[in-house]
């Protein structure tokens, strides 16, 4: 399943500071702090565990897990430099269950205007490639939010799940997207997708004025999105690899 999320997205930026002043003979110097808020939605209603959510073809869905990788943050200023986070320190787990997790304090921020960024979600093959001695305290971390197969079947890039119910299966069902490295056709999908974002405003970075940017994720588009999921169709709603 390949996560469009680079198409489920809004963003707003929000200024947090001290002092806050125009002065365009400003000397931008030092460093300072940007966070990245993500906000899950199901279509236009707030995102919710245990709340009926309706798709497209009928089906109604009720989630009760989601979790998912944000990693490898590049950011953008206005002269068009780039400012890449360090690598060893750009692996999150965001998690509609854990409200601290939704937002990722990016500490040692370039002073300067900001105008997009770019993240990845999942965990890229060269990282993966390091073995599981080069993974750091992600690995562990990973392993206990349960987004890992095995080391063999890697990360768990998406982690969606709860129980639905339609036209044809009117008692409640199961559902799992798991969504990584997956097989289809004995033919590997790695599945890793990156997504930039340009801000409506500039991001102003400075020592007193830390911005957060508010990034909508729509969670609805995971199964019902330009590739739709039908999750009655089968016997189970285990998407996890093949065609689905």
């Amino acid at each position: 399943m390949k996560f469009q999320l680079k198409k489920i997205v809004a963003v707003v930026v929000i200024a947090i500071s001290l002092f806050s002043c125009s002065n365009n003979e400003e000397i931008i110097t030092g460093e300072g702090n940007l966070k990245l808020e993500f906000d899950n939605t199901y279509g236009t209603a707030n995102f919710a565990f245990n709340t009926e959510y309706t798709n497209s073809n009928g089906e109604k869905i009720k989630a009760t897990q989601l979790k998912y990788i944000v990693s490898n943050i590049v950011l953008t200023k206005a002269d068009g430099t780039t400012f890449t986070y360090p690598k060893s320190s750009s692996y999150f787990i965001v998690d509609e269950a854990t409200l601290a997790s939704q937002i990722l304090n990016l500490s040692a921020i370039p002073a300067g205007d900001y105008v997009g960024v770019k993240f990845g979600i999942g965990v890229d093959r060269a990282q993966w490639e390091l073995g599981a001695t080069g993974q750091g305290d992600f690995l562990a971390t990973a392993q206990t939010a349960s987004m890992m197969w095995n080391w063999t079947g890697g990360y768990k890039f998406v982690n969606f799940e709860g129980s639905f119910t339609s036209p044809t299966v009117t008692t409640a069902r199961n559902y799992r997207v798991h969504t990584g490295k997956t097989m289809v056709n004995n033919v590997e999908n790695y599945n890793y997708a990156e997504i930039a974002i340009t801000f409506p405003s500039i991001a102003k970075v400075r020592t007193t004025i830390t911005p957060q940017v508010h990034i909508l994720a729509d969670a609805k588009k995971v199964i019902d999105g330009t590739n739709k999921i039908v999750l009655s169709e089968g016997t189970t709603a285990d998407i996890m690899g093949g065609h689905a």
